[in-house]
């Protein structure tokens, strides 16, 4: 790991540790290996392959107050600014799950933190930053580099390097930045806007000419590669968070699109590489089964928080009934018989010289 885990942690990040002792660390996985998912298949012998998996071992900022503030709603804490805004809580629950979510992330790319091939990057934007680790391992990566991390909640890290900083900001404002950047990374952003084209504008806006703009998001719908989710708890929750998120104004989909979007707003050399998380270690192969052990971890961190807005302001339901309808879903999540995948996409291009 970087520099920035090897001085004392927070809480958050020690509990992250003790929680998820039996999952798989990074660098059981082969890093040598060419970036790229390969395909999913079932693996007839169940848990064949997962008990050799291993265990992991697992600001500065200066803010007015009043953005530091968050809003309470059935039992989880939200963002004040820009209110209404992200659908996910901000809670220690979600910052430790997206701490989980960014080392499945470096599991997905073999252990890398971007694919875009970059060549001794000056300035760095991270917008939706979250818990701000990326960019923390990024400057760390990258010491010549300066890194900015924005986000509408406020970023507190236990430790950030000289070269790191974090301000709050709302990606769909202007972009009224002083510098312009060599490198936009933008990571699982799917739940934040109705459109993500004028967000890829700006950020192309905001670009030097031959920097790179990378993003890993997802589509948010549950795919399977057999007729195993229909009818399921699992498929009628997807399909709900889906409709529900677009009528809170989230399109949560877009991401099987972002190639054609870097392509309207004047990216050139775009690739794109996709990948699978599934939901659990049904498929054939380690490095699908070590995503399956974590992913499967992320969705029990996390499904409460992801569903308890869409569902209770747009479906009308109690926070009991929401609590209810996870332990249903999770059920499914867990199941080998059901054979789920979250589809995620890697896409960057560069800015013409």
């Amino acid at each position: 790991m970087t520099g920035a885990h090897e001085l004392p942690q927070s809480e958050r990040a020690e509990g992250l540790h003790k929680k998820n002792a039996g999952l798989p660390e990074e660098e059981h996985i082969d890093e040598s290996s060419s970036v790229g998912a390969g395909t999913l298949s079932v693996d007839p012998d169940g848990d064949s392959g997962v008990g050799d998996l291993g265990t992991v071992e697992s600001s500065t900022t200066s803010l007015s107050s009043s953005m530091y503030e968050t809003v309470e709603e059935n039992g989880r804490t939200y963002h004040k600014y820009k209110e209404g805004s992200y659908l996910l809580p901000n809670d220690e629950n979600e910052l430790s799950r997206l701490d989980l979510q960014h080392h499945l992330c470096k599991l997905t790319l073999h252990g890398k933190s971007h694919l875009a091939p970059l060549k001794d990057p000056k300035n760095v934007l991270d917008f939706g930053t979250g818990t701000g680790i990326w960019a923390i391992e990024f400057a760390d990566e990258y010491p010549e580099a300066n890194v900015l991390g924005t986000d509408l909640s406020p970023i507190l890290p236990a430790y950030v390097p000289p070269n790191c900083r974090f301000e709050i900001d709302d990606a769909q404002d202007d972009w009224l930045y002083q510098e312009k950047f060599d490198y936009i990374h933008g990571r699982l952003l799917a739940m934040c806007f109705a459109d993500p084209l004028p967000i890829f504008r700006k950020a192309y806006n905001s670009l030097n000419p031959g920097g790179y703009f990378e993003m890993f998001d997802f589509d948010a719908r549950f795919r399977y590669i057999d007729d195993s989710g229909a009818g399921t708890p699992l498929s009628k929750w997807s399909e709900m968070m889906v409709s529900g998120a677009e009528k809170l104004g989230r399109i949560i989909t877009h991401a099987p699109n972002h190639k054609r979007y870097f392509e309207e707003a004047g990216f050139v050399d775009l690739v794109e590489e996709r990948f699978q998380w599934p939901l659990n270690p049904w498929p054939k192969g380690k490095y699908h089964k070590t995503l399956g052990l974590w992913y499967n971890q992320d969705l029990h961190e996390g499904m409460e928080g992801i569903t308890m807005a869409v569902f209770t302001r747009v479906y009308g339901k109690k926070k009991e009934e929401v609590q209810e309808i996870v332990k249903e879903v999770l059920k499914d999540v867990d199941d080998r018989n059901i054979h789920s995948y979250l589809a995620l996409f890697v896409v960057y291009g560069r800015k013409p010289e």
